[in-house]
């Protein structure tokens, strides 16, 4: 079939699939599965064998940019140990778990291709679980321990899975593969973070916003390669990039060019991520084929792959009870100290001037107590209960990655066709058991979402702070503007505290627009700079923040559109 027509049916399918998942209330990836899955069986389609190196190196990190770059990095750091438990810890758990089960229910595969294979089916896929968790509310923790969860959980498994991989062609002892582990880590993390850091700077040149955006989709590769030169972890070094980019493009990057890039990039994450759940329900056929080709029983493979789901999702659920736990005492901690740190922030306040330290070390500790008070105040207003464990106990979804890296396994591995019908088992079976159930388990525990009046008067706070600091601007930039035309500014700006209606002086005038344009720039510039200070306080939730960054970049860009046609 030629490669223009399979390209418009599988969009045609992707959004018509998706259009009516909507209409059903349902997961779009959930259905794209069902939908594949039923087309592989229908005469005529061809056999979809997609090689694992289109879907690990092509596919995967443009679509873990794409998520990375909406990451707040400060959501992130707070939820680290969350995070790092579920996508480290819990990946190396349920590898080691699995490796001992197929090892008992396939005796004659070496040990490691079982871990190879524990590796494969040990990272679950966050989309279909936060697909469903934004549809029906979930608090913005949560979703940030999903969304974290899945980025970083492919880099572990992909680690081990090399490691085993390895193993299969030689010796290779506990301590190699934990320093194949930490190294990776280490050197992706500098990658990335020097490829973010490099991108914002190098982008921040660009005044077209179509040439900003047309960088911006080969960052993902310029990660991810000099990365697996190295042998650490690509896909991990581009997450750090896509942080690391998400919290500088504010700095550094033009407001258009933010809006313009976040629009193409959903559009493209859509598409690919569509593309690899309708992938992976294609391909069930062929793998049917392949293992019946080979010689090896299919009802075998597919006992093993429910007996496999099974576990893995028994170990997740046992995984998290301690792991919630812990962050309960953390919060229990969290809500002792706040007193004591606040006690400490008053007496830095009442005697800084006597303390003998420069004003900026006494900006920088003043700083530093703001944010430690505004960690531990997250933790005590967003917290993660029982019902948030039964939610991330749920959550274990595995997808395409998982038959993506099972089809990586060489070609002399012994049972490879039954290894890949086992991934496909357990990827698909959870998709649908955990995915279709979601919603139901959602709703059974009743888990409240974000407190939307705490929200409301945060969100009031935070444009009370910027309308200060543009005020402040206005009146030092006005010197010798119309009196009208600075009351109009005020008006139309935060400093009015009410929406922008898009009203300016008399378009005839084009003196007093231009005037009005600069000012208005010159507030939201000030607004801007105080929102990047409230955000490195952490002094606000991301939510809100990210509500008032999209609302000065929206106006920006409004005003910057009107000042190129005066």
């Amino acid at each position: 079939m030629d490669l223009t027509l399979i390209a418009i049916m599988g969009v045609a399918s992707i959004v018509s699939v998706a259009a009516f998942s909507k209409r059903l209330g349902l997961a779009a990836p959930l259905m794209l599965v069902v939908f594949g899955t039923i087309l592989s069986f229908v005469p005529g389609v061809p056999d979809v064998d997609i090689e694992p190196e289109l879907i690990l190196a092509g596919i995967l990190p443009p679509l873990l940019y794409s998520a990375a770059v909406t990451m707040p990095a400060q959501d992130f750091r707070r939820n680290f140990k969350a995070i790092s438990g579920l996508a480290v810890l819990l990946v190396i758990v349920t590898t080691a778990g699995a490796g001992v089960l197929f090892h008992l229910l396939i005796p004659d595969l070496g040990w490691a291709a079982c871990f190879a294979l524990g590796a494969i089916v040990s990272p679950p896929d966050a989309v279909a679980a936060t697909a469903v968790g934004r549809r029906l509310g979930l608090p913005s923790r949560l979703l940030t321990v999903l969304e974290g969860e899945g980025l970083v959980n492919d880099a572990s498994a992909l680690v081990l899975l090399r490691s085993a991989i390895a193993a299969m062609a030689g010796a290779v002892s506990l301590w190699h593969v934990a320093g194949d582990f930490l190294s990776s880590v280490v050197v992706a993390t500098v990658i990335g973070i020097v490829v973010g850091i490099v991108n914002v700077r190098v982008r921040a040149w660009f005044k077209d916003s179509v040439l900003n955006t047309a960088v911006s989709f080969v960052i993902p590769f310029v990660a991810f390669v000099p990365t697996e030169h190295f042998d650490a972890s690509g896909v991990l070094a581009v997450v750090v990039a896509g942080v690391v980019t998400g919290h500088l493009g504010p700095r550094y990057l033009g407001a258009e060019d933010r809006i313009t890039e976040e629009t193409n990039w959903h559009t493209v994450a859509f598409l690919l991520e569509s593309a690899i759940f309708l992938i992976t329900g294609l391909s069930l056929k062929h793998l049917l084929d392949e293992v019946q080709h080979a010689g090896l029983p299919t009802g075998q493979g597919l006992l093993i792959g429910l007996i496999a789901t099974v576990f893995v999702i028994a170990v997740r659920m046992l995984f998290v009870v301690p792991l919630v736990a812990l962050l309960k005492r953390d919060e229990r901690k969290a809500a002792e100290t706040r007193p004591i740190l606040e006690r400490r922030r008053e007496r830095l306040a009442q005697h800084h001037e006597d303390s003998g330290l420069h004003p900026r070390r006494r900006a920088m500790v003043k700083r530093r107590f703001d944010r430690a008070s505004a960690d531990m105040d997250f933790l005590v207003t967003e917290t993660l209960g029982w019902r948030s464990g039964v939610v991330l106990a749920w959550s274990g979804m595995r997808g395409a990655i998982t038959l993506a890296a099972a089809q990586s396994l060489p070609s002399d591995t012994p049972y490879r066709a039954e290894l890949i019908l086992i991934a496909f088992v357990v990827a698909v079976t959870t998709l649908l058991l955990q995915g279709l159930t979601l919603p139901m388990v959602i709703r059974w525990v009743k888990i409240p979402g974000d407190d939307s009046e705490r929200l409301r008067t945060e969100y009031g706070d935070l444009l009370s702070e910027l309308a200060d600091a543009g005020e402040e601007a206005l009146v030092a930039g006005a010197d010798g503007a119309e009196p009208d035309v600075v009351e109009q500014v005020r008006s139309d700006s935060l400093i009015g505290k009410r929406e922008a209606r898009g009203t300016t002086p008399d378009p005839e005038h084009d003196t007093r627009r231009e005037e009005y344009v600069r000012l208005r720039l010159l507030t939201i510039a000030a607004e801007r700079a105080a929102l990047l200070d409230a955000r490195s306080r952490g002094t606000y939730s991301s939510k809100t923040l990210n509500a008032a960054q999209h609302r000065l970049d929206i106006e920006e860009t409004r005003l910057q559109a009107l000042g190129e046609h005066l």
